[in-house]
Parts: structure tokens; sequence; C-alpha cells
């Protein structure tokens, strides 16, 4: 299976994941976003435009850091690819311009999206400031006042910020009522959903975005290496991050891929956001997927203390790769993955999200068990929104 290649069906579909669940009044405009897209994405002048933004406004490609401290305290070779580098500190900036240029061409005045840990939120204002773009960002209120400094920067690039203060008020709650509030402006606006989730051709849309994580990390360590790594991890929530980079490695039979699920507090439904792990198929948010589930089949509430990662479901082609075993997907919990934090934080002079320490605590323990492996591990955001959350309530 050439995997490297797989896109999902004409309907949406990886498999039995996926798919568009849309209100009849939405079906039209969804066509005219895949055909936009289908079209774009193979269009010169648009790659030229998205590819100078990317190189000399966003900074790619980021590099491949080899962490020697880390790597001799552990006994196996430890490289990290720095999305952490990136202009506003994760990968999400990456489709966040693509999916604002799309908005462009196609007409659109405005930008809504959600957001979660402010990653999405940051890189989206960012990208609808600097293309002309209205942007209604809607964020829980637990994760505004968890992650103040993002809400600083939203504000400061002219997003409006809507504070969704249903249920959990968290990253799920943001999408409903983000997805609410689109369906009544789309003739004006795009929705940017911030992962490879949703309705068909968004979960397309955003991988497409995120492969220049993979084809740069590929190339990068073969000339820094000689060689391929043994294993490739990501964290993974939605999973934007993670199909970035895996999908540089997918057609590497000898690369072990590990997607890496939030267990937060325990393997209890409602104490971790682990939906590959613990979740069954369901739907939510338009698409297909496993999904944390209460015992009547809705979405159960989640939790991680990374809030980026916290959310019932995950992308259909994760859904599918795990079920054809390409990728394995394990979990880390909420204690190791702060650990993690201060690890590298103190050992390499890096400063990882939250979200990102996830993958550092799984790169640790396998280099425990593989001794003299090579590790390579998208560090798909810096912590500078998580600092005072982490020093305040996890001091060390």
């Amino acid at each position: 299976m050439n995997n490297i290649s797989l896109l999902p069906t004409e309907e949406g579909f990886f498999g039995e994941f996926g798919g568009q669940i849309l209100p009849d009044g939405l079906k039209e405009e969804f066509s005219k976003i895949t055909e936009t897209f289908l079209k774009l994405k193979d269009d010169a002048d648009f790659n030229k435009e998205l590819n100078d933004l990317l190189k000399y406004y966003t900074g790619r490609p980021s590099p491949i850091y080899f962490a020697k401290n880390l790597s001799k305290k552990y006994g196996a070779e430890i490289y990290l690819k720095r999305e952490d580098l990136n202009h506003t500190g994760a990968h999400k900036i990456n489709h966040s311009l693509g999916e604002a240029l799309l908005a462009k061409k196609m007409g659109k005045t405005k930008i809504i999206a959600e957001t979660g840990a402010g990653q999405h939120g940051v890189a989206t204002a960012t990208a609808a400031a600097l293309l002309g773009l209205k942007c209604d960002i809607y964020m829980g209120e637990k994760d505004i006042q968890k992650e103040k400094p993002n809400v600083t920067k939203m504000r400061l690039l002219g997003a409006n910020i809507i504070s969704v203060k249903q249920d959990a008020m968290s990253l799920k709650e943001a999408v409903d009522q983000a997805f609410a509030a689109y369906q009544q402006e789309y003739e004006t606006a795009l929705y940017a959903i911030g992962s490879i989730v949703g309705p068909h051709p968004f979960p397309m849309i955003v991988e497409h975005f995120q492969t220049v994580i993979g084809r740069e990390a590929h190339q990068q360590f073969k000339e820094l290496t000689g060689t391929m790594p043994d294993y490739v991890t990501a964290c993974v929530g939605g999973g934007s991050n993670a199909i970035g980079i895996f999908n540089g490695f997918l057609n590497e039979e000898t690369v072990k891929l590990f997607g890496v699920e939030p267990l937060g507090k325990s393997e209890k439904i409602g104490e971790n956001a682990a939906s590959i792990n613990f979740g069954k198929k369901g739907s939510i948010h338009g698409f297909k997927c496993l999904l944390l589930q209460n015992e009547d089949g809705t979405p159960a509430q989640t939790y991680s203390v990374a809030s980026g990662l916290d959310y019932p479901g995950v992308g259909p082609k994760h859904c599918y790769l795990n079920s054809c075993g390409r990728v394995k997907y394990s979990t880390i919990n909420d204690i190791d993955a702060i650990s993690a934090f201060y690890e590298l934080s103190k050992t390499e002079g890096i400063i990882p999200a939250l979200e990102s320490s996830h993958a550092v605590a799984f790169a640790i323990k396998l280099a425990k068990e593989n001794p003299n492996s090579k590790i390579l591990v998208n560090l798909s955001g810096r912590g500078d929104k998580d600092i005072d959350f982490i020093t305040e309530n996890f001091p060390q």
C-alpha cells in the first residue's frame, strides 16, 4: 500500500472513517470549497505565493536538531523537528496560511476558527491580519483562563475572541460554537478548522498543508545522518502535526511510527483524551472516527493537561492507519508529560509546548527501551503559552 499518496475517496473516507455529515444547506458550499482547493493545490501561482510565505514569513524549513544532552542521558540518538521555531511558535501556521489564502481566492472576507491551547487561534489571527481578513476565534472559557499569553496575542493581532461557556468549556465546545456560527455566515466566511478533523474536505486540506513537515524531515534526516530514523513520534489530539511528519515516512518500511495520545489522569472515560486507545466508532462534528463516548453513544467529556489535545475524536486518517497497523498509537499521562516539559527545558534549553511534551516523554521511554536507536520527535510547538500554568500548578 503506497501510504504516502493515500488520499480520501471522493466522499472523504479513509476506509470506514471520515466522510461528510452536513446540513443540506451546506453541501453546495462544501462542494465549492472542495473544487477550489483541488484546483489551487496544483496551481503554480498559488503554490509560489504559499511557499514564499512559508519561507520568508514563517521561516521554513524548520531545522532538525540533534539533542545531544538528552541523547547522552538516555542512551539513544534523539532528534527534534523544530516546528517550535516557526513564526507563531507551532506547526499551526502551516495550514493557517494555506486556509487564509484559500479564503481569499474564494472571495471570503472573514475566517472563523476554534482553538484549544490557542496555537491555532494565534496562527489563524496572524494569517488573517497578514491577508486583510476579519477573524473570529471561538475558545472555551477554561482554556482562555489557562492560556492567557495566547489570548493576549490573538487580541493584539486583531482577532475577535468569543468565550464558550457551555458544558466543559473546552475544545469540543469551541468547535460546536464555531461551526454553528459558520453555518450562519458561510457565504462571506470560511471555517478554518485547526486539525485533520471535521467533514470532508477539511481533513484533506489541513493534511495537505501540514505534509511540508514530513517532506522536509525525510530529506533533512537523510542529510544529517545518512540513514532513516528507527522511530518517528508525535503527539496526537486531532492529529495535524502527527500526520504532517508521518507522511514523510509512511513509505519507509523500516521506520516505526508512533502517535502519542494524552492519557491524562487515568484510563477512565472522562479522565483522558486518548480517542484511538479507548474510543469506539462514532460520529462528531460532521465525520466518522474513533470517538470517546458515554454509554448512550454521545461524545464523552475529555481531559488532558494539554488543552490542544483535549478532544474526544481524532482525524480519520489516523483511525485508518491504526486499523491497518502502519502506525501504533500509545499514551503518555500528565505526570510524564510534565516531567518531559521540565526535562527538555533543563537538559537542552528548549521549552516545549505541553502537547509536544507528550511526544518527548514517549521518546525518552523509547530511548530507555531501545539504546543506540535513532528517534525523531516532532516538536510541534513551544511552551511560552504554558509556562505560567505549569510553574503555578506543577512547580519543581
